[in-house]
């Protein structure tokens, strides 16, 4: 579990990250970001400040990279590669909230398709729906954000990977749930708030 200063820091690098870009600048790790050596899943997620319209979400779902660096990769697609969006404006830095979501390892919900939704708990489980090629990832705060309910959430799952939403009850498609520590600005450049 980060503390709420580590995510703090994080989620500087992370704003830290979209500025260098624009100033064609790399960006160097200070002694203490170093320090993420971790290796760990990470989102970042952007916001319009203050409608709070999505603006860009991309991440690494499996722990792939150190944490420090994962953020710094994750901010940059965020901002600039989400392929739902254009990519962010410079003008637009101050005017964004961000937010990183810390992920655990996922792990396969062993059942069968009837006994999916049962499993699946609601403002704690971030889902991977995965069937052949096609794979999408929802975000644990995303089922909540929208009041949806397990049905709801494993259907939306399917959407996400580009498939049909009842395709969760097919025995070869697959779900995988993680949790997720999630810190978010409050404005942009603004006090960071975590929650579970």
């Amino acid at each position: 579990m980060l503390t709420l200063e580590q995510g703090s820091k994080l989620l500087k690098l992370a704003r830290r990250s979209i500025k260098a870009f624009f100033e064609k600048k790399e960006i160097e790790l200070s002694k203490e970001e170093e320090k993420f050596k971790e290796k760990q899943g990470v989102f970042v997620t952007l916001h319009t400040y203050p409608e709070k319209q999505l603006r860009g979400c991309i991440g690494l779902p499996y722990p792939t990279l150190p944490l420090a660096k994962a953020v710094v990769e994750a901010a940059k697609s965020s901002a600039f590669n989400d392929p739902r969006f254009f990519p962010l404006a410079k003008s637009e830095l101050n005017k964004i909230i961000i937010e990183i979501s810390v992920l655990t390892v996922p792990k396969l919900i062993k059942c069968k398709p009837v006994e999916l939704l049962k499993k699946v708990r609601i403002g704690k489980d971030g889902l991977i729906c995965s069937y052949g090629n096609y794979s999408g990832l929802l975000l644990p705060q995303v089922a909540t954000e929208q009041k949806w309910d397990a049905k709801e959430f494993v259907e939306q799952t399917c959407v996400k990977a580009g498939l049909s939403p009842t395709t969760w009850l097919n025995p070869e498609c697959r779900f995988y749930h993680f949790q997720a520590q999630i810190f978010y600005e409050e404005k942009p450049n603004g006090k960071v708030i975590g929650k579970k």
